[in-house]
């Protein structure tokens, strides 16, 4: 009897074993690449003047979200969102100064959830945004098997290294550059590329399953990159935005004077004016030129990374993400930079490749992401397949590739969820992947927000400090609208008092995709106002939006069909 039960033992072991041998074996590794103020200025989102053929390449694979949206378009506290699943209003960062652990709660992250299933999780450049957000560890250990890498040319970023019209070296906004002269003869995304394929290199052979994020600096200012790639995009072929004036009925608490941009050398001697402008035609295309050569260096560098998967025998069993930390207005609205709730600079790519889900059929013969140098060939076409019109958001990232990789997605979070270290904010939209989208989902909505000092543009407006903080625009955006409202904050408590309306912005999209045609003022909001004072005070700010927009848009709809 006491053998029959040694031997059952035995078996229920190795049985178990096997189970988890399978489960690993079912797990798939997960490539994280994100970049820095990528807007979606992509072929594969149906920009006709980029060249971006990996990345064109990877979406041709892979299911593409058109209409992803970050919570708030600035970098610390965005990228702290997605890779926490929490909205700002949960993380409490608005600036780049607290670190969520210890301000707002221990939330866990993407990465260590997957660390704590047995994933080794490895960083590569600018994943957490680096400094006090990320406890200047980028959350090493929670988040990382081993300490993040950062490299080593990036210290010059802000250094001197702009060659100027007069020989000397300049901190410039336009700063393409002969890499051979820079330090060590590289930069930044490059040396991260050599470091990630690395890094892949090290995991073929081994049997647990790995989560690699790659973060790549461009686009994001300066625009210091070899300077082969302006020769992509001739200036003469270069356009202004199409609406580059300031719009007349935009609330000056909405706009954002670009002071990063201003602080340059070479944009300090154009004695712009502030907070308005405008910045001069000639140097508008100059800079909308070296935004789109940044963009085709950074799809040089996700082509290495891509190409060295495929050439690893890892492309057949790594989920692929693409995706950036915000947009950046490339002179739309007269504004430069992020900073704002507009489309632009809050609209992201979104891209996810799942082996044997996205891949269209045939696809995995040969090599799937070959490299493809757009400097010496012609860019080729390539189509999506896979497409997601309508509108989702960063915090449904977390969620998604949990889901995707074969783990257990995180349970949604309660209506205060301070105290739960792991719950999502977003959603799972692994539903997306098994059946077609059919058309508009006009209860799929996004929200954002964005923090300001005061109801009219100062030095501060892009970036006050958390004390400082006075107003908050909350923004959602749905199929057919972008609703802002800019409500009185308090810093101390983080409660937006949402009676004291200092300012609205309605767009309708239909009309004016491009979001120039402020018509907020349009309605009479007394009566929407006394409606909203009966709703108890607990009902949060995004379903109070939902509300008075589906009260809007409905008083709008039975005006236009009286007319």
């Amino acid at each position: 009897m006491y053998i029959s039960a040694q031997i059952c033992l035995l078996l229920l072991s190795v049985h178990t074993l096997t189970l988890s041998a399978a489960a690993r074996r079912h797990r798939r590794n997960v490539l994280f690449i994100m970049a820095d103020d990528l807007r979606t200025s992509l072929g594969c989102y149906g920009d006709s003047v980029v060249k971006s053929p990996n990345i064109d390449q990877l979406a041709s694979k892979s299911q593409v979200f058109l209409n992803a949206y970050a919570q708030q378009a600035v970098c610390a506290p965005s990228r702290t969102s997605m890779l926490t699943s929490r909205r700002p209003d949960t993380t409490r960062l608005y600036d780049f100064k607290s670190y969520w652990r210890v301000h707002s709660g221990n939330y866990t992250t993407l990465p260590q959830y997957f660390k704590s299933r047995g994933y080794f999780t490895m960083s590569v450049g600018k994943v957490f945004h680096p400094g006090i957000a990320s406890n200047h560890t980028d959350d090493y250990p929670y988040s990382w098997s081993l300490p993040a890498y950062h490299p080593a040319s990036f210290r010059f970023e802000k250094e001197k290294m702009c060659k100027g019209e007069d020989g000397k070296l300049h901190a410039n906004l336009l700063c393409a550059v002969n890499v051979t002269e820079q330090p060590g003869g590289t930069l930044p995304d490059m040396e991260s590329a050599d470091e990630a394929v690395r890094l892949l290199k090290t995991r073929v052979n081994d049997e647990a399953p790995f989560f690699l994020a790659v973060g790549f600096h461009k686009p994001h200012i300066p625009f210091r990159i070899p300077e082969e790639y302006l020769s992509l995009y001739p200036i003469d072929q270069m356009t202004l935005a199409p609406d580059p004036d300031v719009p007349r009925l935009l609330p000056p608490v909405a706009y954002n004077p670009f002071m990063d941009v201003r602080k340059r050398d070479d944009v300090q001697k154009l004695n712009i004016s502030f907070p308005y402008g405008p910045v001069p035609k000639d140097f508008q295309l100059r800079i909308r030129q070296h935004y789109y050569a940044a963009v085709s260096y950074m799809d040089a560098q996700v082509g290495r990374l891509l190409g060295a998967l495929d050439e690893l025998g890892l492309a057949d069993s790594t989920l692929v993400v693409f995706t950036s930390d915000h947009g950046w207005s490339l002179g739309e609205h007269g504004e430069w930079a992020k900073y704002s709730n507009f489309d632009v600079a809050t609209r992201v790519p979104m891209i996810f490749y799942v082996p044997g889900v996205t891949a269209v059929h045939g696809s995995l013969e040969g090599a799937t992401f070959p490299f493809i140098d757009v400097l010496r060939k012609s860019e080729p076409s390539f189509k999506n397949y896979r497409v997601i019109r309508n509108v989702v958001e960063l915090v449904d990232v977390f969620p998604t590739v949990s889901h995707m990789a074969g783990l257990r997605s995180p349970e949604p979070c309660p209506e205060v969820s301070f105290e739960e270290e792991l719950c999502t904010e977003g959603d799972n939209l692994a539903y997306t992947f098994r059946h077609r989208e059919r058309g508009e989902d006009e209860e799929a909505i996004s929200f954002s927000q964005y923090p300001r000092p005061a109801d009219a543009p100062q030095v501060n407006s892009d970036l006050p400090d958390l004390k400082d903080i006075k107003v908050m625009g909350y923004s959602l955006r749905s199929w057919d609208y972008r609703y802002t409202l800019w409500l009185g904050f308090n810093p101390k408590t983080f409660q937006v008092n949402v009676s004291d309306v200092h300012a609205g912005e309605l767009y309708m999209l239909a009309n004016d995709p491009g979001q120039d045609k402020n018509v907020y003022n349009d309605s009479d909001h007394s009566m929407l106002m006394r409606k909203m004072t009966s709703l108890p005070h607990t009902v949060s700010v995004q379903m109070r939006m939902k509300l008075q927009l589906l009260y809007l848009t409905a008083g709008m709809k039975s005006s236009r069909r009286k007319a």
